[in-house]
């Protein structure tokens, strides 16, 4: 028995759907307007906020934040521990509320990449105002940074800086850095 002769002996009981519709399934074509909607539909994506601060878990105002991504060197996230390397730019939180804090959070960290700064430092304060010393900002700064790509490592601050009150952040370098990095070194 050929396997055309066990494919029909397998279909004999199989009756053939009964449709009357027609179903378009060409689309419309592209049309001028359509093709600027996608590409700013697209363009918003990119630079929407993209922070949660759902279930945050709360912090005491003395908790150490600390974070490092996979592939960065040990050395160099003791220097940054260490406070190290030169703050090119800071941000304070104080006396912000959550969702403003939030805002300039993702502005902030956003600016510093595209001018292509590497480490920079946010004052979040330490919470010590509340009665229960629950550090509402700091633990939402802690929840925020590793949701953020270009942040690849941070640690609270050393005590010159603000201690446990402040965070240094080191951002990626960017691709033209990367670049320029490579040819100053004959990589």
């Amino acid at each position: 028995m050929s396997g055309k002769d066990i494919f029909s002996d397998e279909m004999k009981d199989v009756e053939p759907i009964k449709q009357d519709q027609v179903i378009n399934l060409k689309r419309e074509a592209d049309t001028p307007g359509k093709k600027v909607r996608r590409r700013l539909a697209v363009a918003n994506k990119i630079t929407t906020d993209p922070l949660s601060s759902v279930e945050v878990p709360m912090l005491q105002s003395n908790d150490i934040l600390e974070y490092k991504r996979d592939g960065v060197q040990n050395g160099v996230y003791k220097k940054l521990r260490m406070g190290k390397y030169e703050l090119e730019a800071q941000l304070d939180l104080h006396r912000m509320t959550v969702e403003d804090a939030r805002l300039e959070v993702f502005n902030f960290l956003s600016e510093c990449y595209r001018y292509e700064l590497r480490t920079v430092i946010i004052l979040h304060g330490k919470g010590d105002r509340n009665p229960e010393k629950i550090a509402i900002l700091k633990s939402h700064v802690a929840n925020w940074l590793p949701q953020i790509d270009d942040v690849i490592a941070f640690h609270s601050a050393q005590e010159r800086h603000g201690g446990t009150g402040a965070v240094y952040i080191m951002l990626k370098k960017s691709v033209s850095a990367k670049q320029r990095n490579r040819e100053s070194h004959d990589l």
